[in-house]
């Protein structure tokens, strides 16, 4: 049995898939598997998948009906064979020490459920864009995740097999087998996952040193849909506020005006000033403690979101570069 699933949900990813395979191969922690979940895809991603398959006989394909991300990664995860389970979308890469660095994480930690590392942000074409996630690594406490999501993206997770079943649950719908993502989120089962684990389960999470994962941005899409993701984001707030009340009273105001900031920060990327500035000022609204906490990115952000608005996007380059690429 392989001591390590990864598991690479793939969606018309063709373009991507061999690089995420081969990074995921040359991992220095040998002893794994590669879960590659085709979700009806309608390019060559199987073919690509079988192609790498017959070179590795440690990747192996499931293929079904698509189900959105959240059930690709499902899918993964009743497939996993490993004691632990980690991601990787089908468009990231792995840097070759990532896996060795989670496993001696979760062997010297046994308290952690969900291992996280730093991102470099790449291009479409591969390249690194000069910016990274660094995220806290140590005292990550459900405030903290709830406000600033250390864990970054889908990609730099490995996760106890222990704590994914802690989440699980089958809804009444559910035939096939058990839900760790809620597949009815296409945008912020992330940080669904990621919070629910820490206000449901006594598991704690950590980060590991380091840019491990290669996160790749889509610079064209960086603030598209943010209407949709804010909905989404506020959709999960209303799921999970039942399962501890106090805690949301407490932290919601906080959180919702880093999300806020967040949302303008991909505006300004796609050159909406409007929409920029109309985000900024609810994320004020809602807390200071943004402000408090980042003086220097909250007033980047406000006045990138001015500036924006009054003279184009021209003015607004060097604050594009101190804010950075995000996806989410």
């Amino acid at each position: 049995m392989p001591y390590a699933s990864i598991i690479v949900p793939t969606f018309n990813s063709a373009a991507t898939l061999g690089e995420t395979l081969e990074a995921l191969c040359a991992q220095t922690w040998g002893d794994l598997e590669i879960i590659v979940v085709n979700d009806g895809s309608t390019d060559h991603s199987a073919d690509v998948a079988m192609a790498h398959s017959a070179r590795d006989p440690r990747i192996r394909m499931i293929t079904q009906a698509n189900r959105g991300l959240a059930g690709a990664r499902n899918s993964g995860i009743a497939a996993a064979r490993g004691a632990l389970i980690g991601f990787c979308d089908a468009d990231d890469r792995w840097r070759p020490t990532k896996l060795a660095a989670h496993v001696a994480h979760l062997e010297a930690a046994p308290d952690v459920g969900l291992s996280y590392s730093g991102s470099t942000l790449i291009s479409q074409s591969g390249l690194p864009f000069g910016h990274a996630q660094t995220p806290r690594l140590r005292n990550i406490t459900s405030a903290h995740l709830f406000k600033r999501n250390p864990v970054g993206n889908g990609s730099t997770p490995v996760f106890r097999r222990a704590a994914l079943e802690a989440l699980a649950w089958r809804p009444a719908t559910e035939m096939e087998r058990d839900w760790v993502f809620d597949e009815t989120f296409r945008q912020s089962e992330d940080i669904e996952c990621w919070l629910r684990l820490a206000l449901s389960t006594d598991w704690t999470i950590e980060g590991v040193p380091g840019l491990l994962t290669e996160y790749r941005v889509n610079a064209s899409g960086l603030s598209a849909h943010t209407g949709a993701q804010l909905a989404s984001w506020e959709r999960m707030v209303r799921k999970l506020r039942p399962r501890d009340r106090a805690f949301f009273d407490r932290h919601e105001p906080a959180a919702r005006a880093y999300q806020l900031r967040y949302l303008a920060r991909r505006a300004i990327s796609s050159g909406d000033g409007g929409a920029a500035c109309d985000y900024v000022d609810r994320s004020m609204a809602a807390s200071r403690l943004p402000l408090r906490e980042e003086p220097l990115r909250s007033a980047v952000t406000w006045a990138a979101a001015r500036a924006l608005r009054r003279f184009g996007a021209g003015p607004i380059r060097t604050a594009r570069t101190l804010l950075g690429a995000t996806r989410s």
